[in-house]
């Protein structure tokens, strides 16, 4: 998986690109945004990264940066204000910081013993994405 270096702009956002994922490069950009606020590493008011800065650090075209950020302002979670930035203006649900981590290290924990196993990353990431699509069925199958 080739991973560029992450973005050493200010703020609690290490930005990267898998140019091998097969996701566009802005979508790449507004998912890891989403990311951030499901994480609550940004919150309403938190400025992103300049244009400039992503550019420089990413070294990508800044019509990409300028197409992530727009779409993050058509899915309501960023607003661009002239000459200042583009600024996050919503929050998404998330859980509280303990849970996570419980979450998290259990995570890391299935994930270890899929390891263990024999998976590898791209089974393990095919599993997961296998059982979150179908977990509708799941939750079926426990309350039954």
């Amino acid at each position: 998986m080739a991973i560029d270096k992450p973005l050493a702009a200010p703020g609690p956002v290490a930005f990267r690109l898998d140019h091998s994922s097969g996701v566009p490069t802005y979508l790449q950009l507004v998912q890891q945004v989403e990311q951030a606020l499901r994480l609550g590493l940004l919150g309403p008011g938190d400025q992103l990264p300049t244009v400039k800065e992503m550019v420089g650090a990413l070294a990508i075209n800044p019509n990409t940066v300028m197409k992530a950020y727009r779409e993050l302002e058509h899915r309501g979670l960023a607003t661009g204000r002239p000459g200042q930035g583009t600024f996050i203006k919503a929050k998404l649900q998330r859980v509280s910081g303990a849970e996570q981590a419980s979450l998290a290290r259990r995570l890391a924990a299935w994930m270890r013993e899929a390891a263990e196993a024999g998976l590898d990353d791209q089974s393990i990431t095919a599993m997961f994405s296998a059982v979150l699509r179908d977990l509708p069925e799941y939750q079926d199958e426990v309350s039954a």
